[in-house]
């Protein structure tokens, strides 16, 4: 799977997300390694989310994440705070804004 395919699953699973309960303004980079690899960017901003395949300069926090642990994040099959303990997610940055990431996989 290509990135931009893998990018597009990823951008169709989250554009619907309740964005209610995340901190507004939530700038989060997610570079993504593995098969798919690449960069996007996650943002809640003015009580909207965009999710784009760039890098964001401007950020609160960078993770770098396995394009397979992050599906299993994105589906709810893998605890993105568990990922991070057992060092299959890596964070730089705001760890309280990474933390904003599970409220939208909910």
């Amino acid at each position: 799977m290509t990135f931009q395919e893998y990018f597009q699953q990823v951008k169709d699973r989250f554009l619907d997300a309740d964005i209610s309960q995340v901190a507004d303004p939530t700038r989060i980079q997610i570079n993504i390694t593995g098969q798919a690899a690449g960069t996007f960017y996650v943002e809640i901003k003015g009580g909207k989310l965009s999710i784009e395949p760039y890098e964001y300069h401007d950020r609160d926090v960078e993770i770098t994440v396995s394009d397979e642990n992050f599906w299993k994040i994105a589906t709810g099959k893998l605890d993105p705070v568990m990922a991070f303990t057992f060092g299959k997610l890596k964070a730089q940055g705001d760890l309280g804004k990474a933390l904003e990431l599970k409220k939208l996989i909910r």
